[in-house]
């Protein structure tokens, strides 16, 4: 049975109903709390912001954090995770129909090519038709020119928080602090490279079996087939 320490009460009821344990919200909470189990606690968010460098884009998405089709609206951001002395940096763009992480670099440098190569590898992913909004916080790599151009010659719509508001970017934010709640915090690493490696593997997991409340029970992956299943 696929429960991890750390789900909540909504992710066990419906992994238990998967497997054909038929249980109420109420029995398992009931459980849980026989068991001493409980979500965990997530973490403070990392800033990427290093002043008024670069050009700032509006607030296109506004908060409206809900899409009606894959590949309409994308967040995205910067992550650190400290090892042994050493940091390593995550760049994801999640899909907000789906919650799927389209495409994210890893890297033990804050560079400019971990959001770049992150933003060509999301564009590859693309249909020719598709041209969803972009949106990220007010970080430097987002206000680089590199990759604005890289978005405006791929058609996109870039969108920015308002400075210093981090609830404007709330679902990246929120799948980072899941990330580290689930794979992270409280764990052992030998060094930076099997931290990556355990970040690769948890966002396979994430994106192929990590059931969703929001998604009906289902994963990312087998949400955005079953919606183009029905387009």
């Amino acid at each position: 049975m696929s429960i991890k320490v750390g789900m909540g009460i909504g992710r066990i009821h419906l992994e238990l109903r998967r497997q054909g344990v038929m249980l109420n919200h109420k029995t398992v909470q009931r459980l849980m709390g026989q068991l001493g189990l409980k979500s965990t606690v997530r973490p403070k968010r990392y800033s990427s912001y290093k002043g008024e460098v670069g050009t700032v884009a509006p607030n296109v998405l506004e908060r409206d954090f809900e899409a009606t089709k894959p590949d309409e609206k994308w967040v995205t951001d910067v992550t650190e995770f400290k090892v042994k002395q050493q940091k390593v940096y995550l760049s994801p763009i999640v899909d907000l129909f789906t919650q799927e992480v389209v495409a994210y670099k890893v890297a033990k440098n804050v560079r400019l090519p971990l959001v770049t190569d992150m933003l060509t590898d999301a564009v590859a992913t693309l249909d020719e038709n598709a041209k969803p909004i972009v949106h990220s916080d007010q970080g430097w790599q987002y206000r680089h020119k590199k990759y604005q151009k890289k978005l405006s010659e791929s058609g996109l719509t870039q969108s920015m928080s308002r400075k210093g508001n981090c609830l404007d970017n709330a679902v990246a934010e929120n799948f980072f602090a899941l990330l580290k709640t689930e794979m992270y915090h409280n764990q052992y690493f030998e060094d930076a490279d099997d931290l990556i490696a355990h970040i690769d593997e948890y966002i396979e997991y994430y994106n192929t079996k990590r059931i969703k409340v929001k998604l009906k029970g289902l994963t990312p992956i087998e949400y955005r087939n079953q919606a183009l299943k029905a387009a």
